[in-house]
């Protein structure tokens, strides 16, 4: 069972890593919120059908009757930094490649002990702060090549996107475990949808839906958000933290390996050490978990 949990996250890295380069396609249409706005509702729906099953087991059970008060504000709440998150990274996405999206995008995990600590008061480990001083080098590299005066503006949003990222994986960590996953899950994709679609409506134009943006929207939202997010519950059921932490953390290696394939995107060599430098920050950051195998990667990575 561990071996097909491994697999099932290899595959779901796979699939989220490629998904950069579908929204890259949506960029370069120049489409933000609607293109978000429809594949969250669209991710919603497909979660949807699992999370009413799981309420209607809850309430035979009487273990839940009914979403609470306090689940719809933090849902309200975890939906609105999704919302941010995902324009933030699908804007860069105009201006950046998958690549350089994907892992500047993965700095989230790099950046959650320093939400942590200076909106919660949590003292980082030693090896957080190591892990932030070479992620920094490393976005520096990847962004600039080294050049100071070339930092490139859809990097920047990518950044302050994976800002927002950390923010709401510290969200569901501290509260969402204390709902049910699934409906909350749907709880929170319905609102970002809902908040894109709606901005998107006011001051984006409407979007050509050619062959290309209609793959995008289907391939982000029934495989990279509605299949891949079931299939992760299920998986990190069945492996250890530390194998979870380690293989979902390929999703940014895919990144640029999806658009080197299918977009023929292209690294300097100094941009391919700065991509190292940020993949093993990251995983040098979830290092003191891994000995005590407590890290809670149920949500690290989710809105893609």
């Amino acid at each position: 069972m561990r071996l097909k949990a491994d697999i099932t996250l290899f595959f779901i890295a796979i699939i989220w890593g490629s998904a950069f380069v579908a929204q890259r396609v949506a960029g370069q249409v120049g489409s933000v919120y609607i293109f978000n706005g429809v594949r969250y509702l669209l991710a919603g729906l497909v979660v949807l059908p699992f999370a009413l099953r799981v309420l209607r087991t809850n309430r035979q059970a009487e273990s839940q009757t009914s979403i609470s008060r306090d689940q719809t504000k933090w849902m309200l709440i975890a939906g609105f930094f999704l919302f941010m998150g995902s324009a933030l990274q699908q804007a860069g996405m105009q201006y950046t490649t998958a690549g350089n999206a994907g892992f500047i995008t993965s700095l989230y995990v790099v950046l959650i002990p320093l939400i942590l600590f200076f909106f919660w008061g949590e003292k980082p480990h030693w090896l957080f702060i190591l892990a932030v001083i070479m992620a920094m080098a490393g976005a520096f590299l990847l962004s600039t090549g080294g050049k100071l005066d070339q930092i490139q503006f859809g990097d920047l949003l990518e950044f302050i996107g994976a800002l927002f990222w950390a923010v709401h994986v510290v969200i569901l960590g501290k509260y969402a475990h204390n709902f049910e996953s699934m409906s909350f899950s749907v709880g929170q994709l319905l609102v970002c949808g809902l908040l894109n679609l709606g901005v998107g409506i006011f001051i984006e134009p409407m979007p050509v839906f050619n062959s290309n943006f209609l793959f995008a929207i289907g391939y982000t939202a029934f495989l990279s958000l509605g299949l891949c997010y079931t299939l992760q519950i299920w998986a990190q059921k069945h492996t250890p933290p530390a194998d979870a932490a380690l293989i979902i953390g390929l999703e940014s290696v895919f990144a640029v390996l999806s658009g080197w394939l299918l977009l023929d995107e292209r690294l300097a060599g100094i941009q391919i050490i700065g991509c190292v430098m940020i993949f093993a920050a990251v995983i040098l950051s979830q290092f003191k978990e891994w000995t005590s195998g407590t890290i809670d990667t149920e949500h690290l990575v989710e809105g893609h």
